[in-house]
């Protein structure tokens, strides 16, 4: 009786198991459909993101969304060695469609 009992609770615990697991994926994936299906649609809204700001004479020529602080501050390092523009991070207030930046309304902070 106690080994069914024992096969029963291992059962029990990788049903359990699975359905985290489940749970877990299909939030990820809804976000990442959600962005894809935005890019998609030529959906465009504003908001706060932290971008990589490529400077060549003063004037702004490029910019790039980035997902964290630290991100960007290692891609600003690696571009500042390969080309004599100047690079900044700073957190922007932007108009994004997917994940990209269309342009640049406001620059609020720049990270050091």
């Amino acid at each position: 009786m106690s080994k069914i009992k024992i096969i029963f609770l291992i059962i029990l615990v990788f049903i359990i198991y699975k359905g985290v697991v489940a749970f877990k994926n299909f939030e990820i994936g809804v976000g990442d459909r959600v962005a894809m299906l935005e890019e998609q649609a030529d959906f465009e809204k504003e908001g706060e993101v932290i971008g990589l700001i490529m400077y060549l004479d003063g004037e702004l020529q490029e910019h790039l969304l980035t997902p964290s602080k630290s991100k960007c501050l290692k891609m600003k390092e690696v571009a500042e060695e390969t080309s004599y523009a100047e690079y900044e991070c700073a957190v922007v207030l932007a108009v994004l469609q997917g994940n990209k930046i269309l342009s640049i309304i406001e620059e609020i902070e720049v990270i050091e």
